[in-house]
């Protein structure tokens, strides 16, 4: 006799908090050690993307839909910040002609 053992019916947390956690210590690395502008926009959203994914996991393992509600509103916020973002990198360009963070020291004067 074969045993056949249920799929269980959650998946473990354990693996969405690992891979939240990784996601957002990439994100960290890529703010901290470029200096490319666009890479550090696209490392932010990396970090919105893994809160994103943590109150995903915790609202479907408690079985309620505010962590859900409060991912599309944070999405919302990420799409306002990106658009802003990159109407200032456009504006720093035509200025600088370059999106390294390090010129815009010239900026100052």
């Amino acid at each position: 006799m074969i045993l056949q053992i249920a799929p269980p019916l959650f998946q473990p947390l354990e693996g969405y908090l690992y891979l939240s956690l990784a996601l957002f210590s990439i994100g960290v690395i890529g703010v901290l050690t470029r200096r490319n502008a666009i890479i550090i926009l696209m490392s932010v959203e990396l970090m919105l993307n893994a809160a994103n994914l943590l109150l995903v996991a915790f609202s479907s393992y408690g079985g309620k839909a505010d962590g859900q509600i409060l991912v599309f509103f944070i999405m919302v916020v990420a799409a306002a910040e990106v658009s802003v973002g990159l109407a200032l990198l456009i504006s720093i360009y035509r200025n600088t002609s370059s999106i390294d963070i390090n010129v815009l020291k010239k900026l100052k004067g």
